[in-house]
């Protein structure tokens, strides 16, 4: 964490413009600095690693890794780092899903600058934040403990690398460069690939990757990768 009254910030956005356009806004307070940014999940956590920010703004659409994913591994390796979450989804899920992972803070993209840095000196103060424009009922329903709100019991038997995989699947990897860029063997790919197919009841790449898509895992408009 950074000393004195300067704040240190990660930005976690894989759309060039939007990063570098939320770089020179908080550039206009004196009391941010931006010594990261970062385009996909798995870059925003080495970030963080190294230099731990005392907050990361994070999107949760990226590339190799999700931001509920890297959500998980910051909360994990650098928990005294705040983690506001800047988005473009607004649904309950997507909500619920990035406080279960450990967000402080839900900000919708189209918020006011203004609101912005509301919201980044809200957790850097140790509170929650959730932007007015969305609803503090579903929130405050989770905060609460609530019980019973509806689980996908396939989508919760995955494990995190499982997800990872199978969001570098719908990206259109193939299993050579999915073992590359996890750092591990092809066997283990293709073990993992195996396991998605027996838990998710998906028994091809088409179908993998529309459940993908319909879990926020990838956007549909971005897959191109090969191996």
């Amino acid at each position: 964490m950074s000393g004195g009254s300067v704040k240190t910030i990660v930005v976690a956005e894989d759309h060039t413009i939007l990063r570098e356009g939320l770089k020179a806004l908080l550039s206009t307070s004196p009391d941010l600095r931006v010594t990261g940014e970062a385009a996909d999940g798995m870059e925003a956590v080495r970030l963080v690693r190294e230099r731990r920010p005392d907050v990361v703004l994070m999107d949760l659409s990226m590339p190799r890794m999700t931001g509920m994913d890297a959500i998980r591994e910051i909360r994990r390796d650098a928990p005294g780092t705040r983690v506001l979450v800047l988005t473009v989804h607004k649904t309950e899920e997507y909500m619920r899903a990035a406080f279960e992972a450990g967000a402080d803070g839900y900000v919708p993209k189209d918020a006011t600058h203004g609101e912005l840095l509301t919201a980044i000196r809200a957790v850097l103060g140790g509170k929650r934040y959730v932007s007015p424009e969305i609803s503090g009922t579903v929130i405050e329903g989770y905060l609460e403990g609530a019980k019973t709100r509806h689980r996908d019991t396939a989508w919760e038997s995955l494990t995190l690398r499982e997800r990872e995989v199978l969001k570098l699947i719908a990206e259109g990897y193939k299993n050579r460069a999915i073992a590359e860029l996890l750092c591990i063997s092809i066997k283990t790919v293709e073990k993992h690939r195996d396991s998605l197919i027996r838990k998710l009841d998906r028994h091809n790449v088409a179908a993998l990757t529309a459940y993908a898509i319909e879990k926020g895992l990838v956007d549909p408009l971005s897959r191109s990768k090969g191996d």
